[in-house]
């Protein structure tokens, strides 16, 4: 899928000739690669292709979230509503935030059994995307109030740890499509007496899980990817 010249993601061969309604977007052949081309305004565009994608009952939960559509070098070129990132293989932007206790034990969230991904799976203290609207910080501001209850001045010894990138197929039906992701994730220490409250709604419980646990759990599928993957990178 390309806007211009720049590669902003990839769908399968097919998808949007399947859909109902004309969308402003044509096949192109460019070095050989089979391809799409987003025609006009980039935001502008992908909204009607989000809407086309929604009433064919190919896009995820409609969430009226603008992520960001960046170019491969990072550039900023329009948003797109965050239900059809996945099935257009947009490249997504997330925050995650690993947290210990002073004995060393790992806070960790179940996520909710009702969410559309990953119901019942362990994950960090907190990970969310970050949308076009926000900047990593306050997205990391934002999303440790909302799924933790923690303001800012409650994390001791608060570090960037680094970035991800995560690439691979969604899944099937609704999920259909690629997840490419980058996760910036950070550290800290929650005090003794510091506790996680959800605020939003979307985390069934916390708890604090040596090490070890944290492994097998990890070894049985229990965590997200992502948080697998945060974990790894954080020590655990």
């Amino acid at each position: 899928l390309w806007a211009g010249a720049a590669l902003i993601g990839s769908v399968e061969p097919d998808l949007l000739a399947l859909l109902p309604a004309p969308v402003p977007v044509s096949r192109v052949l460019r070095g050989g690669v089979a391809g799409w081309q987003v025609e006009g305004d980039v935001t502008a565009s992908l909204a009607q292709v989000a809407l086309a994608l929604q009433g064919a009952g190919l896009a995820h939960t409609w969430r009226d979230e603008q992520l960001a559509v960046n170019d491969e070098h990072g550039n900023r070129l329009g948003t797109v509503e965050r239900a059809v990132v996945r099935p257009l293989g947009i490249t997504t932007y997330a925050v995650h935030l690993a947290a210990t206790a002073p004995d060393g034990r790992h806070w960790v969230q179940q996520r909710s059994l009702s969410k559309p991904n990953d119901p019942g799976l362990w994950d960090t203290l907190m990970g969310g995307m970050v949308p076009a609207s926000d900047t990593l910080e306050q997205a990391l501001e934002r999303e440790t109030w909302e799924e933790a209850g923690l303001r800012m001045d409650e994390l001791s010894a608060l570090a960037w740890g680094g970035r991800i990138a995560t690439r691979r197929p969604a899944g099937d039906g609704q999920d259909a499509g690629y997840v490419v992701e980058h996760i910036d994730w950070f550290r800290c220490v929650l005090a003794d007496g510091v506790v996680p409250a959800n605020r939003d709604g979307e985390v069934e419980q916390f708890a604090l899980l040596e090490q070890g646990r944290v492994r097998d759990e990890i070894a049985r599928g229990k965590f997200t990817l992502e948080a697998a993957l945060v974990l790894a990178a954080a020590g655990s």
